[in-house]
């Protein structure tokens, strides 16, 4: 009895000793499992972080992209040079309205003379009240009368060849800036820059044009008046003390020479104006062909 329960007793030491082991062991491998993991833990934050930085950096992009498609071509195309560009656009159609009148008063200028026959009337010879009003040392009667007729009419067909030249070269020019006006409302010009270089040509073209237009125009007029014709007219008129017969430049022939003067700067700074503008279209083209080229 006494060594049945020595070895009952060792082996219930034995068995408490083995399942403090055990407990031991599992206890150590847990806690190693959980410092592992302990460990593990902030490299997956890292990981986790950094991806979700990645994806919103993506998002972040997409959303630029799309904000770059849908957005508004005005802003789009906002860069330092727009208010430069809107600055020539204005500048040309101002240029434009300005060769439009120029060339309008030029032709008033001119149709105002051609108009004016200026022929006498004699109202002396109807005698009565006319006679009264328009008769006595001033009137010109019988074959004075007739002469002077015959002089204005003359003489109104010698001056009318300048003044017809003058209006007609004034109203093409008017319809050649209509037309110009009206592609630049249309922006035919940007869709074909080529137009601007042709208007700066002919602008160009113009604007020298004017010179020997002037030149002609005043050496006409000035056969015109040194004409025998005129020299007649005069003296008849003036002996009568009739004034504004004389054969010199008038008010009405001053203003057209001033306002073709006015074309020339007018049609040239047009050409500067229109060279600038097909620059500017060019650099705007090719901005705009980058940024899809990028997109």
């Amino acid at each position: 009895m006494p060594e049945r329960g020595r070895h009952h007793e060792r082996s219930d030491v034995y068995a408490e000793h083995k399942s403090m082991d055990r407990d031991y062991s599992h206890n150590g491998g847990h806690a190693s499992y959980d410092n592992r993991a302990r460990n593990q833990r902030p490299r997956d934050m890292d990981e986790r972080g950094s991806a979700g930085d990645r994806r919103a950096k993506q998002n972040r992009q997409r959303d630029m992209t799309t904000a770059s498609h849908t957005e508004p071509p005005a802003y789009r195309d906002s860069d330092p040079e727009g208010p430069s560009r809107l600055i020539v656009r204005i500048l040309q159609g101002l240029c434009q309205l300005m060769e439009l009148f120029v060339n309008l008063l030029i032709v008033i200028c001119a149709g105002v003379p051609y108009s004016n026959n200026g022929g006498y009337r004699d109202l002396a010879s109807l005698g009565g009240v006319y006679y009264y009003h328009f008769g006595g040392a001033n009137a010109f009667t019988g074959a004075d009368a007739d002469r002077v007729k015959e002089l204005d009419r003359l003489f109104h067909q010698l001056k009318r060849p300048p003044y017809v030249f003058t209006m007609a070269c004034g109203g093409v020019l008017m319809i050649y800036t209509c037309i110009m006006l009206g592609l630049g409302i249309f922006r035919v010009p940007y869709r074909f820059p080529p137009v601007l270089l042709g208007e700066a040509l002919l602008n160009f073209l113009i604007g020298l044009g004017y010179i020997p237009a002037l030149a002609f125009y005043f050496i006409k007029l000035q056969e015109t008046y040194n004409n025998p014709i005129c020299k007649e007219r005069e003296q008849m008129y003036k002996s009568k003390g009739h004034k504004g017969f004389e054969c010199q430049f008038h008010g009405a022939d001053i203003a057209g020479g001033l306002f073709g003067v006015l074309g020339v700067f007018v049609f040239i700074f047009g050409a500067v104006l229109a060279v600038r503008a097909f620059r500017s279209v060019q650099e705007l083209k090719k901005q705009r062909t980058n940024e899809d080229n990028h997109l």
